[in-house]
């Protein structure tokens, strides 16, 4: 199976620890979390994704909102910028212990957090990456 995911949830992945927006939406990452570390790989889509599934019967569900799909091209490009590839819509990645490894490194050094820009959720990140990520649920098997 594959998970699919828009770009700013690249970035979102690496300091995903367990909190969300809803109970629905925390257990659902929590599934998607376990298949990204078993191996399954990525498809980058456009727009709402498997992590937004929860709340798209939301009247509040900012997932479509135009801020949240500027933050999605910015993480595109700043994905694309570390990796040297694509991040964009149709782009297949397996996040490997490599790919976790990178992105991770530069999520901590801030050369990737353009999509993270007007995140409510920013500061909890950059406190989980000073931490060297500890307590994370995404990590490649080999990890």
């Amino acid at each position: 199976m594959t998970v699919r995911l828009r770009p700013h949830h690249l970035l979102c992945m690496l300091t995903f620890i367990g909190k969300g927006y809803t109970p629905a939406f925390t257990e659902n990452y929590i599934r998607i979390a376990t298949r990204l570390s078993a191996g399954e790989d990525i498809l980058v889509v456009d727009g709402p994704d498997d992590i937004c599934a929860p709340m798209l019967d939301k009247v509040d569900n900012h997932c479509l909102c135009d801020t949240v799909t500027e933050r999605d091209r910015s993480a595109s490009a700043a994905v694309e910028g570390l990796l040297g590839m694509s991040a964009g819509a149709g782009q297949s990645i397996l996040p490997d212990a490599n790919f976790l490894r990178r992105m991770r490194e530069a999520f901590s050094a801030g050369t990737i957090r353009e999509g993270c820009v007007r995140c409510e959720w920013s500061p909890l990140c950059t406190s989980i990456a000073a931490s060297g990520f500890d307590g994370v649920l995404i990590a490649s098997p080999s990890c």
